[in-house]
């Protein structure tokens, strides 16, 4: 697997796109395919806030729309006003995503700034919905 700080560094580049108007908290995602290939995302808010999308499903979906369906790891980092100094871990929505798509050994990769924090889809979505 691609090294853990690879895509944190992807995560961060990411991050600095957000459109995050409203909330000011920027969010970027950097997703690993089995091909080996990374997709990015960041978060893009909406007035309407229903529409806003996190950062973890642009990735996904900019992923999917062009073909892949098999991830093995996904990096996340987010803060206010781009200055990270916590955790931003997945909401349920983007966990329930990763479910769609990933097997539950799939790794969602933290990191506060400092430190770095690993766990599997099914430590943060136990029993999840599936067909």
């Amino acid at each position: 697997m691609m090294n853990s700080k690879i895509l944190i560094t992807k995560a961060v580049e990411a991050m600095e796109k957000s459109y995050s108007p409203y909330s000011d908290f920027k969010v970027g995602a950097a997703l690993l395919s089995k091909s080996g290939k990374v997709y990015t995302g960041c978060n893009i808010e909406n007035a309407s806030y229903s529409p806003t999308c996190c950062a973890e499903r642009t990735a996904f979906f900019k992923a999917v729309s062009e073909g892949e369906k098999d991830f093995t790891a996904i990096a996340v980092v987010g803060g206010k006003n781009g200055e990270i100094s916590s955790m931003c871990s997945p909401c349920g929505v983007c966990r329930q995503v990763m479910a769609e798509f990933c097997q539950k050994d799939f790794m969602i990769i933290l990191w506060d700034g400092k430190l770095t924090k690993a766990h599997t889809l099914e430590k943060l979505l136990p029993e999840s919905f599936s067909l």
